[in-house]
């Protein structure tokens, strides 16, 4: 081969390169949307078991792509598996991973992220994760839902994907990764109406902020 050649076969393999590494990003950069969604599965601790530690994680992106599912190994004696709700066995979290490790996956993941979730107070204190209450859409406590669904009491995720989706969930032991698909897409059916009355809610507060100046 001439130089000439070789420098123009070296080119035309460096942009092949560049294509198919920019193809891997953008796939990526998919993958990792805007909005998030979140569901732990818990066990129980203490003399009675009632008390909660977090024995797995799952988070999916807004097409419901699974970005995370970690068993977590527990950091405590556990007393109750609650193997009939959880799903959650012995071996599952005797073989899971650190809580450190999980819980900064989990922080990463969600930084800058809308996180969507179904009392997701309750996963993120298991976790002992604080999220920004302006970057979180509960569907546990939002009104209209809970108006349409269960005439104004809290509804059960079981409950918002039957009457929204149409799908039964929950048969039985639960599964973070489905809980977690069924919350986004419970979110993804209303999204246009609940951010619309959260940039409502946003413009009566700084009106009523100005009215005080």
């Amino acid at each position: 081969l001439s130089r000439r050649q070789a420098g123009a076969n070296w080119e035309k393999a460096n942009v092949l390169g560049k294509s198919q590494n920019e193809n891997k990003k953008q796939k990526k950069d998919k993958k990792f949307t805007k909005y998030v969604a979140m569901d732990c599965e818990m066990v129980g601790i203490g003399p009675t078991g009632r008390d909660d530690m977090v024995a797995r994680v799952s988070i999916v992106n807004q097409h419901g792509e699974v970005l995370l599912d970690k068993y977590v190994k527990p950091t405590e004696e556990v007393t109750d598996y609650r193997t009939k709700v959880s799903g959650i066995r012995p071996h599952n979290i005797e073989n899971g991973e650190q809580f450190e490790n999980v819980q900064n996956e989990v922080i990463n993941l969600l930084k800058d992220k809308i996180l969507v979730g179904h009392s997701v107070s309750t996963d993120l204190a298991v976790l002992a994760i604080k999220h920004p209450s302006k970057l979180i859409r509960d569907t546990a406590k939002y009104r209209p839902l809970a108006k349409t669904v269960s005439n104004g009491s809290t509804p059960s995720l079981k409950k918002l994907s039957k009457v929204i989706l149409g799908v039964d969930i929950q048969n039985g032991e639960h599964n973070s990764v489905e809980d977690a698909r069924a919350t986004m897409a419970v979110y993804n059916r209303i999204s246009g109406d609940w951010e619309k009355n959260i940039k409502k809610a946003i413009i009566r507060a700084n009106r009523a902020g100005r009215g005080r100046t």
